[in-house]
């Protein structure tokens, strides 16, 4: 059954700092919140989504647990009204690491809340003060614990090229992910907004803002931790708003198509690592079978992949193929008599 979210942007409520990349205005299109428009908002989305999907109304934006207890169960009564009437099925809604507790969870439990995003961003502690998240690793690891213990589904979302953050730091994010029990993952290479301090670093030139190519490289690698573990990865990249379409002035890593790009990436690092391991004859043809739906993904952007393993091994035959055997982000090499 398809999913549909119903977004409901609340952009830095409730958050208790401010971030060195957090342009929330920019991010999410929106530059007011009103309690007096999410009914209209849902009703209004629910008119354009498919009949037989999966709905969830989704609070996204703020740290929606920070926010003040009687808006929060105002908007959360004003979500479950929609449950009751069999309109959606449940709530989802992300927050920060130090702004979950047994307490809030008990909360959470009393409506149908069924998803939570945790804004972990990086398990490295050095990464998170240079970021000045406000939060520790430490507590990253208790909130998600916490969040599977009352039985809520966890999506952990981490950022890549944060100062201070290496790919190694990366991978050693998505592990930590991994370990804390998390059911899905959002992966956000830093973009550069005017009007944060992050901008101001990057143009003072003490942060070096990711470029696209390397946000690609580097989301590989965590991709691949993630795909081993059978770890779905729902969103690689910021959704694209009006907000973000007029913004003249972005830095780093931002292109509308960034998570195809990621998955290319993603694909070649596969590859070529199985490619070593294959080491086949030089009369013999290479045979690259994925998933059908994941054949443009693997052969690359312009069939960049393809071009890319010709350049590195000019005297070998390559074949891309789709294979009904093979599913999600499998890929299975072999060789083959030309």
């Amino acid at each position: 059954m398809r999913h549909c979210n119903i977004p409901i942007f609340v952009p830095h409520l409730g958050c208790p700092h401010t971030c060195v990349f957090c342009n929330q205005r920019t991010i999410t299109g929106q530059k007011a919140f009103s309690v007096d428009t999410v009914c209209k908002t849902i009703e209004q989305q629910l008119a354009t989504l498919p009949p037989d999907a999966e709905k969830e109304i989704a609070f996204f934006g703020g740290s929606f647990t920070a926010i003040d207890h009687t808006l929060m169960q105002t908007l959360l009564s004003l979500a479950e009204h929609y449950v009751r009437l069999g309109e959606v099925a449940s709530i989802r809604l992300s927050t920060r690491p130090d702004a979950i507790d047994r307490e809030i969870l008990s909360l959470l439990g009393q409506y149908s809340v069924k998803t939570i995003e945790l804004g972990i961003q990086s398990s490295d502690d050095t990464v998170l003060s240079l970021s000045e998240r406000g939060h520790t690793a430490a507590q990253a690891e208790t909130a998600s614990r916490l969040i599977k213990e009352h039985g809520f589904s966890l999506v952990g979302q981490m950022m890549l090229g944060l100062p201070g953050s290496t790919e190694e730091l990366e991978i050693q994010t998505a592990q930590s992910m991994l370990r804390w029990g998390i059911d899905a993952a959002r992966i956000y290479p830093t973009v550069v907004f005017p009007e944060t301090a992050l901008y101001k670093m990057a143009k003072n030139r003490s942060y070096r803002p990711l470029s696209v190519t390397e946000a690609a490289t580097r989301c590989a690698a965590v991709l691949e931790c993630f795909y081993a573990a059978n770890i779905p990865v729902i969103r690689i990249g910021l959704c694209e708003t009006e907000g973000l379409r007029e913004e003249k002035n972005l830095l780093g890593a931002y292109h509308p198509a960034l998570g195809e790009l990621c998955l290319n990436q993603y694909y070649l690092r596969v590859i070529l690592r199985e490619l070593s391991r294959l080491s086949p004859a030089p009369h013999e043809t290479v045979v690259i079978e994925v998933a059908p739906s994941a054949l443009s993904q693997a052969l690359g952007q312009k069939k960049s992949n393809l071009l890319t393993l010709k350049t590195l091994y000019p005297n070998r035959k390559f074949l891309f193929t789709p294979s009904q055997k093979l599913c999600g982000k499998e890929v299975k090499l072999y060789s083959k008599e030309n």
